[in-house]
């Protein structure tokens, strides 16, 4: 039996297995291999590690968590129950039971039905401006205003560039006046899809057949946890999302959750904070589980 099994080879996934094989725990790491930020150029906003690949960061947080004698399994885990005193985590070929489960599986982005932003996206249709904005810097860039959100996303992309277009196919007054507070220019009118040409984006198409040239698009995408295996042990969730307390404990003893499952607004550093937090909380529960065996 493993002592903790990690479900999710990304940042916070990796830390926690990081922190865990330095306190000499027997620490699997399950990683399916389709990871959020796999389209994006590199990882922003990380100190020591700006503008790194998201591959390469990933191969230096295995290699690391290898070398302190932690395991990396590449699998797709199929269900996680709990069986006795533990866990059972079933992968592809077999079964591994485990004391601890922390779950670090990320969420998938849901974008609006347009032709060929899907394409784009993680290139020069983006989401976060803090994690694009400087890259794009001073461009003529859009917001696609396909949700609530979007004004807001609007507003705070304009610090990276003076010339923002908002895209509104509806837009109330308090957002449209917020937005000319800001100078981003509203074009009214429903989007049919983007321009791109020699592999990059051009321009956002209207309906009526008009293009407006941009060279880089924000859209807010729908957030959807990939939380599956958290529900299916009945994590309560809170607001459509598994709540934790500041360590990552779910409401099912014995299992944590960080980064992205559990905190859309998580990126990549923060998540993997949030994997040494919930590392830390971790071993110091399996020390008192060992404290209480020790006394019976």
């Amino acid at each position: 039996m493993e002592e903790v099994v990690v479900i999710g080879g990304g940042a916070g996934g990796l830390n926690a297995a990081l922190v865990l094989a330095r306190a000499r725990r027997q620490v699997m790491v399950v990683d399916s291999g389709a990871p959020r930020n796999a389209p994006a150029q590199g990882v922003h906003g990380f100190l020591t590690r700006d503008g790194m690949p998201p591959a390469e960061l990933v191969a230096a947080g295995r290699a690391e968590v290898e070398r302190y004698g932690g395991r990396m399994v590449s699998s797709e885990v199929r269900a996680l129950r709990a069986a006795g005193d533990g866990f059972e985590v079933e992968l592809a070929d077999w079964t591994v039971r485990t004391q601890r489960v922390i779950v670090a599986t990320g969420l998938r982005d849901e974008l609006p039905e347009l032709p060929g932003l899907r394409e784009r996206w993680g290139k020069d249709v983006l989401h976060c401006p803090y994690c694009h904005g400087w890259e794009v810097r001073g461009e003529p860039v859009g917001v696609l205003g396909t949700r609530p959100e979007s004004v807001h996303q609007a507003v705070l992309v304009r610090q990276w560039s003076d010339d923002v277009v908002f895209f509104a196919d509806t837009l109330d007054e308090p957002g449209r006046a917020r937005l000319t507070a800001r100078g981003v220019r509203i074009v009214d009118g429903r989007v049919e899809g983007v321009v791109v040409a020699g592999d990059r984006l051009r321009g956002v198409r209207l309906a009526d057949g008009s293009v407006v040239e941009r060279s880089a698009l924000f859209v807010a995408p729908a957030f959807v946890p990939n939380d599956a295996l958290l529900t299916g042990l009945g994590c309560a969730r809170v607001d459509g999302w598994v709540a934790v307390d500041p360590s990552g404990r779910t409401s099912v003893p014995g299992v944590w959750a960080v980064g992205n499952v559990v905190d859309p607004r998580a990126q990549v550093v923060t998540a993997a904070a949030a994997g040494a937090t919930a590392a830390a909380a971790v071993n110091m529960d399996l020390i008192e589980e060992e404290l209480l065996e020790g006394a019976r």
